[in-house]
This record gives C-alpha cells, structure tokens and sequence, in this order.
C-alpha cells in the first residue's frame, strides 16, 4: 500500500516534485524506521498550488451544487471501498491499532456523505424591505481559495472534515497535512481525482518547513480563508499571519478535557466513557479526557476499575492481531508524557498501572492511571496527548465545576451522572464548547464540533460546517 501512495505534490491536476527537488522521511513510529521519502515544498511550490487554486475559483463556484455533491457521494463509496488500504496506510504512518483505524476510515468516509447531502441545502432569502419599495434578495456565495491546515493524529478524518464543506460551499483549496503523516494525504487526492475533483479544486502540499509555505500564503492575497487544527500556540501564530489579508478564519485547537464522574453515576457507564474518552487514540487526540474528576464516595472503586481496565489492554505494532494501544506519534511525543508523569509522582501522585515505557522498537507507552495527583501537577495545565488517566477527587458540584472550568481551554467535557437536574444544570455551567452527557466521544459529523476559550474559533460538521466556507451577498432591487 505505501509504495502505491504517490509521493510528489499535487498541484493544479498533476503529480509533481518539489521545485528545490526536496524530499524528506516519513517514519513508521511503530519501528522507528522510516517508511518512505515524500516531496518537500517550499515558497516557490506554495505560489504554484496559490495559482492553481485562484485559477480554478470562478469555474468551480459555478458548477452547480448537485454536481459537487455527486463528486462527494462517489468519494465517500472510494473510501469504504478501500478501506482497508487506507487503514493499513494510517497504521503505519501514524501508530494507532488497525481496528481503530478502520474506525477512522468510515468516520471519514461520513463528512463526505453529509457535505455531498448540505452542497444542494445551501438557502438564501427573498423579502420586502420595511418601507415596501425595495426587494432584499440574499445569496450565499463561496468564500473563495481557502488554505487548509491538517494534524497528525487523525490524518484522514481531518482531512474530510475540512475538504468536504470547502467542496460542498464551491471554494478551491489548499491542504497541508502534517509532516509526521503525509501519506494518507496525498492517498486522499488521489481518491478525489478518481471522484471527479477538477483540476486546480484541490491542491496539496506536503512540507518538512512548514513556516516556509503557510505564510506565503496566507500573506499572498489568493487564500482567502485559513481552517486550521493543531495547537493553541501554532493557531495564534496563524491567526497573527491572518489578520494582514483579514482572512476568514477557523481554529480548532488544544483541550483539557475535564471527565466528572458525579456520585450517582453509573460506575458501568462511567469507566466505559472513561476507557473512551482518555483511550481513544492511543490518548492523543484534542478531545481526551485530560482530567478526570471523581466524587470521593466512589472515588477509590472507579480507580480501581479504571486500572484494571487500562493495565489489561495489549501495547504493540498496530499492525498486529491483538493489539488494543500502539505506539505514540514520535520521540517527542513521547518524552512529554514521559515528564508529565514523573513530574507527578514527584510532587506526590501514586501510579495505579503503568508509568513507563514500553517494550519495543518504536515510541510505546504504557496505560498509565494515576491517583491523588496534586493540583500543581504540570499534567493538569496541559494536554498530555497519551495513555495517561490522572485521577482526582471531589466532595461536591460546585468544587468540581471550578476545578473543570479552571483552565484556559474549553473544547469538551464530559458528565456522568443518573440525575437529569444535575445533568442540565452541570451541562450549562461547563465552560466548554461541547459536553458528553454519559458518554464518552461527542465527534459526529452530523453535530457543530468546536470550543471557547483557546480552544478555538468557529465550528467543522453539522449544519454550521459549511457556513464557514460561506460568505453572504446582499442583493437591493428597487420595484416600481
């Protein structure tokens, strides 16, 4: 499958190497060894895909919307239809076992299904103006070239997250996928070519030197919006680089999810969500439960059989029978968990299970759970973007909607309890941009996904998916 993969850029409809003649290495985390070589753009590549992009604009913002959403509904069937190549492909290059990547492939797969559905649900609206003499006729038009901006920790889903609305409002496009995971990248253009995509619609470009090429092009005049998922750190810089052009922007950036596990809870339930919410993964997606907050009357059962449930699963090459957690993303990756934890235990945290490295050749880490973590743990202020569960306890819910809520991210949260009133009076004080209630993964494409706070701007799926890429015209026709 990796040989099959094309390793140049793809700009303006054809298959190309960088400008300099740059490649660099793409690792496989799970042996430390490098799966294949890939083109490396820089500035002149990044002019070339702006070109292309602008060039294709005024023609694709005129194909009609059942057309653009045909080409959706026949790449969606594409990725079923591959989807164990295309699982295959996520494993190696990113770790996670390939039950889960599967997962991924038919989660992706349904951003294209729902933006192929809203492509022709795009409204406007026709009224008298108040004095009866003009009629308002209100269109919405494509927000034009926009530049997309990809992580690595779920290479696919990201990418259809943010391709399918651009295609579906009638915007060209430009995709930088993470350098760790370029492949299932540039196996997705492909795909989309064999869809139908028009030549110049998307364009992508695959970087060591990221700096090299997003701000070229977000300062270049052709790009006319940024969607960007990654860090909080990353997402500021982005955002500075943006205001010159006064691009349309959406951020979707770091968590800290907090995981309340109320008194009433059901334990079933919550160690599930708990499993979920922090295991999904391998931990290192933006939406992991990051905190988990338990009341002190069951406090010492959910520990219990958290751990049990954490020290139970299977570490390994994804690529293997059996495996439930692979490797994390890279040597860096690794080494913050690494100090996460051993910051925590120095400053008095016990650990449960785990808490070190684990054998192999590649980036592994043991399911960590940890108890009596201390509120000055570095874990607590950031993400940790790994298997580790800390455990803190509460005495009422008041104490543990401060605790949630202190922090200056708001992405999700999540809520276990039996009792309704304390569902909806909990829910509406959590400062976060989602809430699972009694469960634990919100992401559906269906549903607005996004936070407040550093969390980000704006929102991917759902009805408000495609409005990002839409702007709003304003028609005044006098009458008589």
């Amino acid at each position: 499958m990796v040989a099959a993969v094309p390793d140049g850029l793809f700009i303006g409809g054809e298959w190309r190497p960088a400008a300099s003649g740059a490649e660099f290495p793409v690792e496989d985390p799970s042996l430390a060894r490098t799966l294949r070589t890939v083109a490396d753009a820089g500035a002149e590549d990044a002019e070339a895909a702006a070109e292309a992009a602008g060039a294709a604009q005024e023609a694709w913002a005129a194909t009609a919307p059942r057309e653009r959403g045909e080409i959706l509904r026949r790449a969606y069937q594409l990725l079923l239809d591959r989807q164990e190549d295309l699982a295959l492909l996520m494993t190696l290059e990113m770790g996670k076992p390939l039950a889960e990547a599967r997962g991924e492939v038919a989660y992706a797969a349904e951003f294209f299904r729902w933006f192929s559905e809203e492509a022709v649900r795009i409204e406007g609206g026709y009224q008298t103006s108040p004095d009866g003499r003009d009629r308002f006729i209100v269109m919405r038009r494509p927000v034009g070239p926009v530049l997309l901006v990809t992580p690595w920790n779920f290479p696919l889903a990201m990418g259809t997250r943010k391709i399918g609305p651009a295609i579906a409002a009638g915007c060209t496009m430009i995709v930088k996928p993470a350098e760790q995971t370029p492949l299932t990248m540039l196996a997705l253009a492909a795909i989309m070519t064999e869809a139908g995509v028009p030549a110049g619609v998307l364009n992508v470009l695959t970087t060591n030197r990221p700096g090299e090429v997003v701000e070229p092009l977000l300062r270049g005049g052709v790009i006319r919006k940024l969607s960007f998922t990654g860090s909080t750190a990353i997402g500021r810089l982005l955002l500075e680089q943006s205001a010159q052009q006064v691009l349309r922007v959406s951020l979707e950036l770091g968590g800290n999810a907090p995981f309340i596990v109320c008194a009433d809870a059901d334990l079933d339930k919550a160690v599930e969500g708990a499993m979920a919410a922090k295991m999904r993964n391998i931990g290192e997606a933006c939406t992991a439960a990051n905190r988990l907050y338990v009341h002190e009357s069951v406090a010492a059962e959910f520990a219990e059989r958290l751990a049990a449930r954490m020290g139970a699963l299977t570490v390994g090459r994804g690529t293997e029978p059996g495996v439930d957690v692979g490797p994390l993303i890279d040597e860096a990756g690794r080494g913050k968990v690494d100090e996460l934890v051993s910051d925590a235990v120095g400053r008095g945290a016990k650990v449960l299970t785990g808490g070190e490295h684990a054998p192999g050749e590649g980036y592994f880490y043991t399911p960590t759970v940890l108890t009596d973590v201390p509120a000055d743990a570095a874990m607590l202020s950031q993400e940790i973007f790994g298997p580790v569960a800390p455990l803190l306890a509460f005495s009422d819910d008041e104490e543990a909607v401060a605790a949630a809520n202190d922090t200056e991210y708001g992405l999700v949260s999540y809520l276990f309890t039996e009792n309704l009133d304390r569902a909806l009076r909990l829910s509406e004080r959590l400062d976060t941009g989602m809430v699972g209630l009694n469960k634990g993964v919100v992401s559906n494409p269906a549903a607005p996904f996004g936070g407040v706070k550093h969390s980000g701007l704006g929102r991917e799926g759902g009805r408000m998916g495609i409005d990002e890429f839409l702007e709003t015209r304003y028609l005044a026709v006098p009458l008589g």
